[in-house]
């Protein structure tokens, strides 16, 4: 049986690769309404390094640096395919990408990096919620080369919002299950999650509603069955800690007063000591720093369950010193 190819690093160890590249608009596609298919070649005509299904990238546009996840074939790494839906709250990055972006010009892109790394499997189950299909597609692809069972469930407002559905209907036919809102509702999430199912991953990403509702479903689930991918770091209990704290910077031996209303990283670069970041909402990974002491309260979207509970890095653009820690000793 083939098996499914995976990085050699570890989830981690992507999140630390930056590979800032200028490349070219190659091809502009809208492929359904609101979403516009971007295709990037190298300047200079190269290949790009090889990524794994799940990855993303940062655009890095004048005044805007947005992630997004690869939907490219994964055979070919001659051309980077993504896709932007237009946001109605756009901070500027969609709404350049629809209406300044053009073939020809010249962007930035940092990664690829791997915040949703692919887990080899008997079985999958993919659920998909609007644009969250991107990451998705080159995942079947590689299920499917693997011999594995597989099935996707994708839901959007309507059909015509729904991007890459008759591709992959006439490529998989009834494997695919679509839940266009205006025709049938919202995805049957009882039907696929109510009963746990041996062997089985599920791979999910769309908008924070989706993916809650998703996860109380598979609270039965054996754990580390479900994988998500947000779009927005999860919203927070209202108790949740907003104390100031202290942060011992190793590299410097600075140590530096987080207030109530000030990031990490705010307050380091204040100070003068440079942090890798690019979305600042918790979303990207770009500036995971690792913890050498004391408990962190994770609000990002990015670390496990697993990795959060180890607590040997944090995200600096969102998360803090947990209620009643009162230092924490980075490595910067």
């Amino acid at each position: 049986m083939n098996t499914v190819q995976l990085a050699p690093e570890t989830a981690a160890e992507h999140r630390f690769r930056h590979e800032v590249e200028e490349v070219v608009v190659e091809k502009l596609e809208t492929v359904a309404e609101g979403v516009r298919r971007l295709t990037l070649r190298t300047v200079a005509g190269d290949e790009f390094p090889r990524w794994e299904p799940g990855s993303h990238i940062d655009l890095i546009l004048p005044h805007h640096v947005r992630q997004y996840s690869l939907c490219s074939p994964l055979a070919d790494r001659s051309r980077l395919q993504v896709a932007v839906l237009r946001t109605r709250d756009s901070r500027g990055g969609s709404a350049y990408v629809h209406e300044e972006l053009a073939e020809g010009d010249v962007v930035r892109v940092n990664g690829p990096r791997n915040n949703f790394p692919f887990v080899d499997s008997r079985k999958y189950l993919f659920i998909a919620g609007g644009i969250g299909i991107t990451p998705v597609l080159p995942m079947i692809e590689a299920a499917e080369a693997a011999g594995r069972e597989w099935r996707l469930a994708y839901g959007g407002r309507s059909r015509a919002s729904m991007a890459f559905v008759d591709e992959l209907v006439e490529r998989y036919g009834d494997r695919i299950l679509l839940y266009p809102e205006d025709e049938v509702g919202r995805i049957d999430l009882e039907g696929l999650l109510a009963l746990p199912r041996a062997k089985m991953l599920v791979y999910a990403c769309g908008p924070d509603p989706l993916l809650r509702a998703i996860e109380d479903y598979c609270t039965g689930w054996p754990p580390g069955a479900l994988h998500v991918e947000r779009f927005v770091a999860a919203s927070l209990d209202a108790g949740t800690s907003a104390e100031p704290f202290e942060v011992e910077l190793t590299e410097t031996g600075r140590t530096v007063t987080v207030p109530t209303d000030r990031t990490v990283l705010d307050v380091v670069e204040e100070h003068g000591v440079r942090v890798l970041s690019s979305c600042r909402a918790g979303v990207c990974g770009t500036c995971e720093t690792r913890v050498l002491s004391g408990e962190v309260e994770h609000r990002d979207a990015i670390l496990s369950e697993e990795e959060k509970h180890l607590g040997d890095s944090m995200m600096v653009c969102v998360s803090r010193a947990a209620a009643g820690c009162r230092k924490l000793v980075l490595d910067l």
